[in-house]
């Protein structure tokens, strides 16, 4: 078997068979494009092929950059479309295709490589680790109204009264006092750019985001609102009139509006666009389909039963490739030092590096001292980020720590400043 790199012309081949890997078939093209796979980079694209030359497996990546603790933005590789033709699965394709692919990516100087996991037992082993998380909230519109701040002074007045009313165009429940800004309705096609150059203010300020390369919003390649299926959008203005936020939305049966994704540069545009679409007539739901597990919405509500919480999921996972780089290259909230015993059985690696961490900044160095804690590659990939703790990953007996307060010391050094979210579907 050969993994062998593509290019432009074995496009239709490599579509093909990750096509049938899954067991689906290719769409059919629509106007304005739209089809995921036209943002492959084809000099990422990797096919396993047999003997006889009969492609068996696909691989990608695609090259974004990942918003790490503290705010810096660092390449990191995409990866996607893996799959095995049925035919040929538990032979050793995947596992061959996997370690190519690692290869291919320390060939390239990357540090870090991530993907979003189809099913989850699978790349653990091959040292990915879980390490952003999203869940669903469904807010029913006659338990919606939103609770006056307790933490408003009484310069700000008393707020407005907290039931919903009707047809009001910047939405419904009473005014917090922190936004003035506007909210304007425009259908999907009117505003590709403002999209675009909101989307990228965010995700330079949130940890765990991925960037969206132009080229993505060129072609319309992804989920919405990137994909050309019809969509309204809720266009959130600060007070001079510069965009800051938007809501992509579409209403369905049974009287439900949903949420595809909520972006916004601050707590107040969030919670205008939340006031916004849960002030819509005619629905009886709204459904946040990406929200994050720590997000203050649902108590911003006076019920706070309001929001019911469903399809609490994994969604970004991460792997080191380069853990010094990796460590060196995020920002840091606490000062320390811990030693970590780091083994990658899948690239049969197993080093053991001190971290020290001083004003914000950590060096990260091969040391022979005793271990403060034992993990796999995986492991650290998941707490890298601050978005699982290593202390929860000791009481999962996956992290082993080598005396009673080295968990909480690495609770303390890998926390963010705020919990780390990814929206980009690849």
């Amino acid at each position: 078997m050969e993994i062998r790199s593509t290019t432009d012309d074995d496009l239709d081949v490599f579509v093909d068979t990750v096509h049938a890997a899954f067991g689906r078939f290719p769409e059919t093209p629509v106007e304005g494009g739209g089809l995921w796979w036209s943002a492959l980079e084809t000099d990422r694209c990797l096919l396993a092929v047999t003997a006889e030359g009969r492609p068996v497996g696909t691989a990608a990546a695609y090259s974004f950059d990942l918003t790490l603790p503290g705010g810096n933005p660092v390449p990191a590789a995409g990866v996607t479309a893996v799959g095995v033709l049925p035919s040929h699965r538990r032979q050793g394709v995947l596992s061959t295709m996997m370690r190519h692919q690692l290869a291919e990516l320390q060939a390239r100087g990357e540090f870090l490589s991530v993907l979003l996991a189809s099913e989850a037992p699978i790349y653990g082993r091959f040292g990915y680790g879980p390490a952003t998380y999203t869940q669903r909230l469904t807010v029913r519109r006659d338990q919606a109204a939103l609770a006056v701040p307790r933490a408003r002074t009484t310069a700000d007045g008393p707020g407005a009264g907290s039931d919903f009313g009707s047809g009001s165009s910047s939405g419904l429940g009473p005014d917090t006092g922190s936004d003035t800004g506007s909210v304007e309705v425009l259908r999907r096609a009117e505003c590709g750019g403002i999209l675009e150059q909101v989307y990228d203010r965010y995700r330079r300020a949130q940890p765990g985001a991925l960037s969206r390369p132009h080229r993505w919003w060129a072609l319309r390649a992804g989920q919405p609102p990137i994909s050309p299926a019809p969509r309204y959008v809720a266009v959130h203005r600060d007070a001079d009139g510069v965009p800051d936020g938007y809501a992509s939305y579409s209403v369905g049966d049974p009287a439900t509006l949903t949420v595809d994704e909520t972006i916004a540069t601050d707590d107040a545009v969030f919670t205008a666009l939340a006031r916004f679409v849960l002030g819509h007539d005619l629905v009886s739901q709204v459904v946040f389909k990406h929200v994050p597990p720590e997000h203050p919405l649902r108590w911003q509500f006076a019920d706070f039963r309001a929001g019911e919480v469903s399809g609490d999921t994994d969604w970004l996972w991460v792997r080191l490739l380069d853990v010094p780089r990796a460590l060196t290259a995020r920002g840091w909230f606490a000062d320390g030092e811990v030693v970590l015993d780091v083994d990658d059985p899948f690239l049969g690696e197993h080093d053991r590096y001190l971290l020290t961490v001083r004003g914000g900044k950590a060096e990260c160095v091969a040391t022979d001292r005793k271990p403060d804690l034992s993990l796999d590659v995986s492991d650290l990939g998941s707490v890298y980020l601050g978005g699982t703790a290593p202390s929860t990953l000791v009481r999962a007996g996956h992290i082993r720590a080598h005396h009673p307060g080295a968990a909480a010391l690495a609770d303390t050094l890998f926390r963010a400043e705020r919990s780390p979210h990814c929206l980009h579907w690849f």
